[in-house]
């Protein structure tokens, strides 16, 4: 059986899920090929990078012209579907079609005229949507039935001044009719939303996103940790691969300068963000040394996650791996990590883009006062989100659309 992956990138988050099932499938011994749209050079024939910076900068710049992301590279995405022509793959496996790299209406097109098993895990709502990844913060329910008059065609993936999500939002519904094609989504928050959309004829599975916990566990180099400079105040700590507006940023300015016996630290700002952060946060950028942030999550006394928008993020199970209890919004599926009180606390947002934070503050402290006795708890929760049996469950699929079963 021949697996052939295709995402944005090999490593971030969605990257490195796809490269956790290839490097599983490998190892059982199945023919397996991941392409990624931009990043690194492949390693082996295996590998396929996509794009030249050239022409992701060309989808960029298009996109913000016509609001059309997603329709232009269209001679990498043909070199593609050559290079698919010689795998000759059973199984497509998509993750991210979005971020500037690939030509949707092409490569749909091909997969429908082959009619190749297609498996999709979607890690945020773009697809179901005629413009945005994300929703929640605007309250916006176009998308169920036509989107129109968006108003967010500002935000990722931007447009300048045109709005073409009306006719965006038609062309996703007739490019992904009449696939050969099971969803996968990492969140119950997710399924819902596909089942109202209109890929709800397909069938959906929830397959939750894992982390190693061979890695991820409770450590603290005392030498790592002496080169962040921190203190011995307890530790409130945020992780993110980037903060953008619905991350939740101005949270930790607020909380930071009300809760003085706390020092707060971030990780994965940019060095704009970090140049302009108030004296009550310790900034640092995304470290791709990965004892770096065990240290740092096992230190903390909690976790805080305050997402706006969210599918399932890998952060909540990295700190509980670490045996750090969770702090997070009623967001997305960003609460399903956080099952008991037990491992952390869920607190509901006021609005859509706001929440009480005297309240967050509050239940902040309570967490922390309470963290050394419920770790245990947290590493003990993890091990429900080990990607080895996880990502188990995609190559079990994988099987099952081969044989031609319905899973």
């Amino acid at each position: 059986m021949k697996i052939v992956q295709i995402n944005t990138f090999h490593n971030k988050a969605t990257g490195g899920i796809m490269m956790n099932i290839h490097n599983l499938l490998n190892q059982a011994g199945y023919d397996s090929y991941v392409v990624w749209g931009r990043g690194r050079e492949p390693q082996n024939d295996h590998e396929i990078l996509m794009n030249s910076n050239l022409d992701v900068k060309l989808h960029g710049v298009y996109t913000r012209l016509t609001d059309k992301t997603g329709f232009c590279s269209s001679a990498p995405t043909r070199k593609l579907i050559k290079q698919l022509d010689i795998i000759k793959p059973d199984i497509i496996h998509l993750h991210n079609i979005h971020g500037y790299y690939i030509n949707i209406e092409l490569l749909f097109n091909y997969i429908r005229m082959n009619n190749i098993r297609l498996v999709w895990t979607l890690h945020d709502c773009w697809p179901i949507t005629g413009h945005c990844a994300y929703f929640d913060m605007c309250g916006c329910n176009k998308w169920k039935n036509g989107c129109f008059d968006c108003e967010q065609k500002a935000t990722y993936p931007s447009s300048l001044l045109i709005d073409n999500s009306k006719w965006n939002w038609n062309k996703k519904k007739d490019l992904f009719s009449n696939l050969n094609l099971t969803i996968v989504t990492p969140s119950e928050w997710l399924k819902n939303l596909v089942q109202e959309s209109f890929l709800g004829n397909y069938p959906t599975h929830i397959i939750h996103n894992g982390i190693d916990l061979n890695v991820f566990k409770p450590t603290i180099d005392k030498d790592i940790l002496a080169k962040f400079n921190l203190d011995n105040r307890p530790i409130i700590l945020g992780v993110a691969s980037e903060w953008t507006e619905r991350k939740g940023l101005k949270d930790f300015y607020y909380l930071s300068e009300q809760m003085p016996d706390y020092q707060f630290v971030v990780v994965g700002l940019s060095d704009k963000q970090i140049n302009t952060l108030p004296g009550t946060i310790h900034g640092f950028t995304r470290t791709d040394n990965v004892q770096e942030l065990v240290t740092l999550y096992s230190s903390a006394s909690v976790f805080f996650n305050p997402t706006y928008e969210d599918n399932f993020p890998t952060t909540n199970l990295e700190a509980l791996a670490c045996g750090t209890p969770v702090l997070t919004y009623d967001t997305g599926g960003s609460h399903e990590a956080v099952t008991t009180d037990d491992v952390g606390t869920v607190v509901p947002k006021k609005t859509p883009h706001e929440a009480d934070l005297t309240a967050v503050k509050n239940e902040l402290e309570k967490l922390a006062t309470r963290a050394d006795s419920i770790r245990s708890n947290c590493r003990e929760a993890s091990v429900h989100f080990n990607k080895d049996s996880l990502f188990q469950e995609y190559i079990d699929l994988y099987e099952t659309l081969y044989s031609g079963d319905q899973p």
